[in-house]
């Protein structure tokens, strides 16, 4: 049975001549050394450098450990009074104890540090990213120093050093090997080294004379004699760590949340400075116009008007948005993260481990000679070696036991059914295979051999298809091994079995993730270390595209930022990445305006993690990724980013509503009270604008748990869109204030005190039944609330329907009687379905070409015009696809009659 990886058209394309194997040569990244360092890596190997040489390379280069930059504690906590919110609360704060109102000065104050002690405590649990980098250094290492061959603290290195790299060492330092042993003897073979922490290689890698071995990465086989080049900060893992230090962005969410805040405090500042000033001119010389009782009237409506419940309502929605991820096994590290990963549009996701197992295992074998896939298992697991510290030795063992019936349910492991194995010949660098002598139960005898591809081939006395196959192999990425065994009735003549081929496959869940995330709007890029054939293959058995770079196109000198950024934004991944490049890809998609998540599990990855808007540490993640991430995920693969997805837009609906709401009802009350103190100097006591703000806040917080609509595309603040239609929505709600505050006064005549009652009913409920219009982007009905939501909101506005029909709060305010009280709150029933409406119109009329249109800045038309040249280039491009679609369909009819 032959497999059709070499098919007929690759057979007749062959010359005549003898195939031959085609070396796929693994692509090393170059380590770059100046000529002056340079110099001093020629050090003897048996003498080693002399201890005046070390001091002075000490004293030049500086210790090999990662840098600490710690910052100050006091400016730190000192940082978290800043931001538009803390200095408006700042400012009532100094109010007052300027007027002596010592405790709204206290409760204010007490409010003040807590938002900043929480901040400086989760900015701290961040910082432990460095920490565990530093942890993945070797401590100790052995090195040749004064001519003797000593055990040294890995923190003294110096480039120049000669050091000793052994089975199971972690390398201390960036060296260059010498291929030569501990004593100076030769070596045979490469050293096998596993760097895929560091570069998300799937497979070790073999490295001889001259290659470089990187600090962090662990000795799988063999032995070398290595000279240090690079220490500290200066090595690949250091150059990770320095990119992890500098990445101190603010956050998205934290962005929103100040410029929502500026827009707010701006406001307030100026309509109260107007209030000031109007009142101290107006009241001059009269009690009234005391300075201290100005700023008092202007101290409530500043403390009134902070929109005080914002970050606590967003906080309480976010954690518990938190524990749900928890229970489908997505722990939040960072809060505000559950809001961001909403708008993620583009997820770069690590290959290895993360998209595949991170695990060798069988591919379609190629079978030769009417051999089949079991009799290549069995051969393969006949010459393999039992308890081999090699991943290719463990796939194949682990293969063949779980697929033959004969390898299950041994009574010893080291048996194989119906054979004995009376000679075995492990592997040896020299002949590239392994051997082994095998006797059946009927007495005959033969034997195996598994190796390199050329050696098997070359064992059979060549075998041009199956160099064709090794090829076809090779040029999509899997490991080819060959097996042979000989002849029956002749011990020394081999036949070819077929070609292994090795690959680590995609986790099962992964393409099913990948398509789960495109049709939400998330585009799936996998950024690798990995060899781009290997990227290419995976790619295709993903069903993403398989337009995967490699990473010279980031940082090729030829091509200008914004050709790169445009290639970054239509390639669908690229391979051959170093923690630089990867750092870079999230950097260029963030500067197009995009938020991007990263998912990763190595010490390559944490760089990205940290300056990713969303980093996600994958299941198995090392404790350097587990650092930088804000998401870890505690399932295998993918697919809890899905439920992450759809929950996190959730939280976002809700907080995008409650923004809107809070927004809203800041603005009507600055309006409406600065409206009515300049013309008519009413005020409201102060301790019904505390009771609206204390009631209306805390049943707010049950937004958290209110039904919502989930969108299938990345979410958006749009603060303009936002800022825009709060402020339709509260003038409106201001004009119905008026109306309410001029009826009652003038139509009706009520009392004083009374007319109190009735604007308080009217201003606690009006704004606050907003809530269910906001709530949704269409009509309230369309999604109807939950009934705790409900509960609460509608039960907040009952018990200020008591309050103000039986006024039971001070001297200054009566009760209105139910008649009033039902009629105030039937309006503002009524009011919030008309505002609904408003709602829903702004939102299909918004657009950027309305947006453009409304505000022509040059910005603004510039980005229209691109985006209309790209609507026209898109749509010329699919009607292109759609033509040649129709031909391949033609072809296809065509070549199916043609073969009836």
């Amino acid at each position: 049975m032959h497999s059709p990886l070499a098919s007929d058209a690759e057979k007749n394309s062959i010359h005549e001549k003898e195939a031959q194997i085609e070396e796929i040569h693994h692509e090393e990244h170059k380590d770059d050394i100046s000529p002056e360092l340079e110099a001093l890596l020629h050090t003897d190997p048996l003498t080693g450098l002399t201890s005046t040489e070390v001091l002075e390379r000490i004293a030049k280069f500086g210790k090999n450990e990662l840098p600490e930059r710690k910052r100050n504690p006091i400016l730190k906590l000192l940082s978290f009074f800043t931001g538009a919110i803390a200095y408006l609360i700042e400012i009532a704060c100094i109010i007052a104890a300027i007027v002596g109102d010592w405790i709204d000065f206290g409760i204010i104050l007490a409010l003040l540090l807590i938002n900043a002690l929480i901040g400086f405590i989760e900015e701290a649990k961040a910082e432990s990213a460095l920490d565990a980098l530093r942890q993945t250094l070797a401590l100790k290492t052995r090195a040749w120093r004064d001519g003797r061959l000593q055990e040294i603290e890995v923190v003294d290195l110096v480039p120049g050093d000669v050091i000793v790299l052994r089975l199971g060492d972690i390398v201390p330092a960036d060296a260059r090997l010498l291929g030569i042993g501990a004593t100076g003897e030769a070596t045979e073979g490469d050293l096998q080294i596993d760097q895929s922490a560091l570069t998300g290689e799937s497979l070790p890698v073999n490295k001889n004379k001259g290659a470089v071995v990187y600090s962090s990465s662990i000795v799988k086989q063999g032995q070398q004699l290595a000279v240090v080049t690079k220490t500290g900060a200066n090595t690949f893992i250091g150059r990770a760590a320095n990119l992890i230090a500098i990445t101190t962005e603010e956050g998205h969410f934290q962005k929103v949340i100040n410029r929502i805040g500026n827009f707010l405090i701006y406001s307030t500042v100026v309509l109260v400075v107007i209030i000031f000033i109007y009142q101290m001119v107006k009241f001059k010389g009269t009690p009234a116009g005391d300075w201290k009782n100005v700023l008092e009237n202007c101290l409530v409506l500043t403390v009134a008007a902070i929109p005080v419940g914002l970050p606590t309502v967003m906080s309480v929605t976010m954690a518990i948005g938190a524990k749900q991820l928890a229970a489908k096994k997505v722990i939040v590290k960072r809060l505000t993260a559950v809001e961001e990963m909403a708008s993620v549009s583009v997820l770069c996701s690590d290959k290895t481990g993360t998209l595949t197992l991170n695990e060798l295992t069988f591919d379609e074998p190629y079978l030769a000679n009417d051999f089949t896939a079991n009799d290549i298992l069995l051969y393969s697991y006949m010459a393999s070696e039992p308890g081999a510290n090699d991943p290719i030795e463990s796939a194949v063992r682990r293969a063949a036991e779980s697929t033959l019936s004969e390898l299950q349910n041994r009574q010893s492991q080291h048996d194989i059914p119906g054979y004995k194995i009376t000679s075995f010949l492990p592997f040896n660098p020299t002949t590239k295979m392994t051997q082994a002598t095998a006797v059946q139960d009927d007495g005959k005898t033969f034997k195996v051999a598994k190796g390199a591809p050329q050696v098997i081939i070359g064992l059979c006395g060549g075998d041009d298809d199956a160099v064709r196959a090794v090829n076809a192999l090779a040029r999509r990425g899997l490991r080819a091994l060959g097996v042979a065994r000989t002849v029956p009735g002749d011990i020394e003549r081999y036949q070819l079995v077929g070609m292994i081929s090795l690959l680590d496959p995609p986790r099962p869940d992964s393409a099913e993730t990948i398509l789960s995330c495109n049709k939400l709007g998330v585009d799936v890029k996998m950024i690798t270390g990995d060899q781009l054939i290997i990227a290419k293959e995976v790619a295709a058995r993903l069903g993403m595209g398989r337009v995967i770079l490699d990473a010279n196109h980031l940082v090729d000198p030829s091509k200008s930022e914004e050709d790169v950024t445009l290639h970054c934004q239509r390639a669908d991944g690229f391979a051959q990445v170093i923690p630089e490049h990867k750092y870079r890809v999230v950097e260029l998609l963030q500067k197009k305006g995009l938020l991007v998540g990263m998912t990763g599990d190595g010490v390559n990855d944490a760089p990205a993690l940290k300056k990713a808007n969303v980093g996600i540490a994958v299941h198995g993640c090392t404790d350097a990724a587990r650092s930088a991430a804000d998401i870890v995920l505690l399932a295998p693969g993918l697919s809890t980013i899905v439920d992450g997805v759809t929950t996190s837009r959730a939280i976002f609906q809700r907080l995008r509503s409650y923004a809107l709401y809070r927004i809203t009802s800041t603005i009507h009350f600055l309006l409406f009270f600065f409206i009515i103190t300049i013309v008519e100097d009413w005020n409201m006591p102060a301790v019904l604008l505390i009771m609206i703000c204390v009631l209306n806040d805390a049943a707010t917080l049950v937004i958290a748990v209110d039904n919502t609509q989930i969108s299938q595309i990345p979410d958006k603040w749009r603060l303009g869109q936002l800022m825009v239609l709060s402020t339709v929505l509260a003038v409106l709600l201001a004009a119905l204030s008026f109306g309410h505050f001029y009826v009652a006064r003038d139509v009706f005549h009520v009392a004083p005190f009374v007319l109190h009652s009735i604007m308080y009913l009217h201003i606690s409920s009006a704004p606050h039944f907003v809530i269910f219009s906001t709530r949704v982007p269409g009509y309230w009905f369309e999604n109807v609330p939950s009934i705790t939501f409900s509960a609460c909101i509608i039960g907040t506005q009952i018990v200020a329907l008591l309050f103000s029909v039986y006024g039971v709060f001070a001297e200054e305010v009566a009760g209105c009687g139910w008649a009033w009280g039902m009629g105030v709150l039937g309006i503002s029933l009524v009011y919030f379905m008309l505002l609904d409406v408003v709602k829903v119109w702004i939102f299909r009329a918004w657009s950027f070409e309305f947006t453009a249109k409304l505000w022509p800045t040059a910005a603004r038309k510039h980005t229209l015009e691109q985006r209309k040249l790209e609507a026209k280039r898109l749509k010329k491009t699919t009607a292109a696809w759609h033509k040649i679609g129709k031909i391949v369909e033609m072809h296809r009819v065509a070549a199916a009659f043609s073969n009836q």
